[in-house]
């Protein structure tokens, strides 16, 4: 069994599709295919279900995935720990970062890393899903390390290095009731339309909390996934939305409120896997986030 089998069986299986695992292996199907092949050949088990529109895995496939991902880290640790004693940091950084990131200058603390260590190749991914997707990949091994949001009870499994925090506050369009108030309280906002992020969300957890614990219901009416849209949508009355207070500097006809009797706080931490050490890459980023924030 060799490495690139592995490499090439993971790819399809977070895939879910031999050409879009071809194209991130930058090699045609056809060698992906054959790889797969030489692999089930090697193991006499089928670990790809071939026979729908969407490659799924077998019960064999399914066993295998999560150690194949285990090989494949070892086999990157292990090349990331000769690099480092000949003096130079080489491999790849897998890293996740949310839909919008404006906490952090994050374009400028990738391109810093990338300055000081040309030699790692730096994947960044976000995930549809939000925090709770970049979790599900941290834990699966898609991921080194990642931004995530993550209020309220720290998932097992993770290390989370607490960054920064923004609070949310009420935005409303300029012809609201509430518009010529400062402040509002969770009782005062039942039965309004709001636009929000969809669950998963570090955002939406927070709000839903906040509005689960006062017993007021509450109606999303629009889902986004870049908070940086949210004011837009409350100008042209769609509803009105709890933002992080980041992308209201320049907000036009809208009015900003603040929620007097909640705890809004929206934090952003960078999370790793507890249970596998971190390579020489990792442990660089990780150390320069933090001299960027100090």
């Amino acid at each position: 069994m060799e490495l690139r089998q592995l490499e090439c069986f993971v790819a399809v299986a977070e895939e879910s599709n031999f050409t879009r695992a071809a194209i991130r292996l930058h090699i045609v199907q056809s060698a992906v295919s054959a790889t797969i092949k030489a692999l089930e050949r090697e193991l006499g088990a089928t670990l790809l279900d071939r026979n729908s529109k969407r490659v799924l895995l077998t019960d064999a496939g399914t066993a295998l995935l999560p150690r194949a991902r285990i090989a494949l880290d070892a086999a990157r640790e292990a090349a990331d720990a000769v690099s480092e004693v000949r003096g130079g940091l080489r491999g790849t950084l897998r890293v996740g970062t949310m839909t919008s990131i404006r906490l952090i200058d994050l374009p400028a603390l990738l391109g810093a890393f990338h300055q000081r260590y040309p030699g790692v190749l730096l994947q960044t991914s976000a995930a549809p899903s939000g925090s709770q997707g970049l979790v599900d990949a941290l834990l699966e091994r898609r991921l080194d390390l990642a931004f995530v949001s993550l209020p309220g009870p720290r998932p097992a499994g993770l290390t989370l290095i607490d960054l920064t925090a923004s609070v949310l506050d009420l935005v409303v369009p300029l012809a609201h009731p509430l518009a010529g108030r400062r402040q509002v309280t969770v009782a005062e906002l039942a039965g309004m339309d709001f636009v929000d992020s969809p669950r998963g969300y570090g955002n939406r957890t927070v709000t839903d909390r906040v509005f689960a614990d006062a017993s007021v219901a509450r109606r999303v009416a629009i889902e986004i996934t870049d908070v940086a849209t949210g004011v837009d949508f409350v100008r042209h009355g769609l509803g009105v939305a709890l933002l992080p207070r980041f992308v209201l500097g320049d907000a036009q006809d809208v009015a900003t409120l603040t929620v007097s009797d909640a705890n809004l706080e929206w934090p952003l931490s960078l999370a790793l896997p507890s249970e596998r050490a971190q390579g020489a890459a990792a442990r660089a980023m990780i150390a320069m986030t933090r001299e960027l924030l100090s």
